[in-house]
């Protein structure tokens, strides 16, 4: 058996996964770690980043006598993660802020506090499993389909799989629960949290205006406008918008509207029908792969556009820093910013962010 960092939330399913390991005779190590909002307010009541987490995280590791570390990693998180989403919401895209502090953040600094504790292992309570052998490791689908949580691992360095274990990956939420009930943990009812952990409000505009400040561009009225460039209504800030969205577009319309595009350059939302929203062909940049090999042009895969979206079967078109991937079948409000995740059967190949989508009867993305 080895020596295992555990990432412990102070949610339910970190303290089952620490609870497996430790059940299993591994030497396990709890790990709580400081990012940003803990402000100790109402409003982190429920999250997994406020106070309460720390102090849940704790009381599971006295019930199952294994130390408890907090690491501060403010400074690693605000780059990486906060000043992304900030970065990101600026130039029209919508960012995944849990993919950023996966990939960026949280598994690379674990391993290297681990290290520092003589861990020779990373734990985690994510649905996903890992399989290790002669031939290399490789990263997988949960086994439960309503829980999969792959889609926000694919930018994991690919030399640190090897490291990593998912005790989860096997079962369904029903039995995390009911394993923590049996256990008597004190996260064993403690809801799902749903909120962006640095978000306290709830309202993501407010951390924009706070960070970018009311007059920039991005917070400034400009013109809701269709396909053909015509000017239909106005908006209260692009930052404020998402593609496929339909809310706040104001009315006066022959039929529903949705957000198309969005473009920084003239502050323009562009607006359309829902058949408009749809596309097949998706360019994907910021590649991370979790194989040997990348696919190669020609190769056919799935690509799952969207958490909790199925994957949809495609083709890869091109492999030059980029991917241009062609579906098999029309997508709707594929949006800019958030990712492209690969996959071969249950596998994670790999995946990046979407640059841009548009149709084969369209120029495809240059």
């Amino acid at each position: 058996m080895s020596r295992v960092l555990v990432a412990m939330s102070g949610g339910v399913d970190s303290s089952v996964a620490a609870a497996l390991l430790t059940d299993a005779g591994h030497e396990v190590v709890g790990v709580t770690m400081k990012t940003f909002c803990y402000t100790g307010s109402g409003s982190h009541g429920k999250s997994c980043c406020g106070l309460d987490g720390i102090a849940d995280a704790r009381r599971v590791a006295v019930a199952l006598d294994i130390p408890h570390y907090v690491f501060d990693v403010e400074e690693d998180f605000t780059r990486d993660v906060i000043d992304d989403f900030v970065d990101e919401y600026a130039q029209g895209r919508t960012p995944n802020p849990c993919v950023r502090c996966n990939s960026n953040t949280k598994f690379r600094d674990l391993l290297r506090r681990g290290r520092e504790l003589g861990c020779d292992r990373i734990a985690s309570g994510h649905y996903v499993r890992s399989e290790h052998g002669p031939d290399g490791s490789r990263l997988l689908r949960g086994r439960d389909e309503a829980k999969d949580q792959s889609y926000f691992l694919w930018g994991l360095p690919r030399e640190i799989l090897p490291k990593l274990l998912f005790p989860l990956g096997d079962l369904t939420k029903p039995e995390v629960r009911a394993r923590a009930r049996a256990l008597e943990l004190t996260t064993a009812e403690k809801p799902e949290s749903q909120e962006i952990c640095f978000v306290p409000t709830g309202d993501y505009r407010d951390l924009l205006q706070k960070r970018l400040g009311s007059v920039h561009a991005a917070l400034q009225p400009g013109p809701l406008v269709d396909r053909s460039g015509e000017v239909v209504g106005e908006h209260d800030g692009y930052a404020g918008f998402t593609v496929g969205q339909r809310k706040g577009l104001g009315g006066g319309f022959d039929g529903p509207r949705y957000v198309l595009e969005i473009r920084p350059a003239d502050r323009a939302v562009v607006v359309g029908a829902r058949e408009e929203l749809y596309s097949d062909l998706v360019e994907v940049g910021e590649l991370n792969w979790l194989t040997p090999e990348p696919p190669r042009p020609g190769d056919e895969l799935s690509v799952q556009l969207r958490y909790r979206a199925p994957a949809v079967p495609a083709t890869i078109q091109t492999s030059h820093g980029r991917q241009l991937l062609e579906l098999h079948q029309e997508f709707p409000a594929v949006t800019p910013g958030q990712s492209a995740v690969l996959f071969q059967g249950d596998r994670v190949l790999g995946g990046g962010r979407i640059v841009r989508a548009g149709r084969h009867t369209t120029p495809a993305p240059a």
